[in-house]
């Protein structure tokens, strides 16, 4: 049973770091490389499960590309809304609301997963010291007869 707790808390650190890291090393390298300018949204799908915007200045001005998501979320926007975005030069389909680079979105998925980690743990934790407090104390001496 223990080690079963132990692997939950090593699976949720591992889904922690799933859902953290990339989130983490695009917001960095746009905050390293990205330049930012102006779009206008193209498309929405109504679930969102995508925004399409398209560049107003810049050098790419013209070009489409599609939202990158924070954690699985895309902004709150309509077609036809200006929007400031930030994007990678190297691969311009790294693209997110400038807004989100400069304060990303708490990322609510990772933190979860990295709370159950600490929860899973814990559990580990006490149940290791009242097993090692049970096997330590030594047995009621036996009735007399």
């Amino acid at each position: 049973m223990l080690l079963g707790v132990l692997g939950g808390s090593l699976l949720s650190l591992l889904l922690g770091l799933f859902f953290w890291l990339p989130s983490r090393t695009l917001v960095h390298d746009l905050r390293a490389d990205g330049v930012t300018v102006v779009a206008t949204v193209i498309g929405v799908d109504d679930k969102p499960r995508y925004v399409r915007v398209r560049f107003v200045q810049g050098p790419r001005s013209s070009a489409e590309e599609e939202l990158w998501d924070y954690a699985g979320m895309l902004p709150d926007v309509h077609s036809g809304d200006s929007l400031a975005v930030t994007y990678d030069p190297d691969d311009p389909s790294h693209v997110l609301p400038h807004i989100w680079v400069t304060d990303p979105p708490t990322n609510l998925p990772a933190y979860a997963a990295f709370t159950l980690a600490a929860l899973f743990l814990a559990a580990a934790l006490v149940g290791t010291v009242r097993r090692r407090r049970l096997l330590l104390t030594p047995p009621p001496p036996p009735e007399p007869a």
